[in-house]
Order: structure tokens, then sequence, then C-alpha cells
């Protein structure tokens, strides 16, 4: 059974980095895509970034040019860099895998929160 396990999160100051982790395990396939979400409670959880198996990136506005994503595919890990942090950037954040099994199948996978809690 997949299992996607966050680490990394915490307090931070504003201003400050954090780097977030996201490992798989239980999987002997590359995910086509792995990727960050972020919810802040009463509001609709929201991507903050997405990479494909081919390094491919894909970033919210608010968080482009201060967030990095990667991957490392041999370890199924995905990571999340960011920098130059916000209060507003105080939310749960999440990680998700999807695997694409063929026209209109694919399994998700979502970890199960680190919270991110940036001071001003």
């Amino acid at each position: 059974q997949v299992q996607l396990v966050e680490s990394g999160g915490g307090l931070v100051q504003a201003g400050g980095s954090l780097r977030l982790s996201c490992a798989a395990s239980g999987s002997r396939f590359i995910f086509n895509n792995m990727a960050w979400y972020r919810q802040v409670p009463g509001k609709q959880r929201e991507l903050v970034a997405d990479i494909s198996n081919d390094g491919t990136t894909v970033y919210a506005d608010s968080m482009a040019g201060r967030f990095t994503i990667s991957r490392d595919n041999p370890k199924n890990t995905v990571y999340l860099q960011m920098s130059s942090l916000k209060p507003e950037d105080t939310a749960v954040y999440s990680c998700f895998a999807l695997r694409v099994l063929g026209i209109g199948r694919r399994s998700e996978y979502w970890g199960q929160g680190t919270q991110v809690t940036v001071s001003s």
C-alpha cells in the first residue's frame, strides 16, 4: 500500500526558509506527477507546485520565485524549498502523487499534511 509521509514543517519567522520533504513508501513505480498543496482552515485547498516525472514544473502565481519544487525519482521523494516566507503562507501543506494507469484511469495518493506557521 502506497503511503506518502511529509516532514520538514514547523514554525519560522517571516522572511525565513523551510524545506518540506515527502517520501513515498510501498511503491515500485514512478509517479507521473507529484505536487504540494496547502490549505488554511475555512478555505479551499490550493495547488502550490507540481512536478512531472520529466521535471516539468508548475507553480501557483503567488509562490513562483519563492518556492522551488524538485523530486528524486529513485527515492520516490518530492521536495518543496520555501524561501521569503510570509505570514500568509501559514497553512497545512500536503503532498500529492498521481499515477496514470490508462485512459480515464488514475490513482491518487495524499499525505497526512504538515503544518507550516510563519510568524510576523
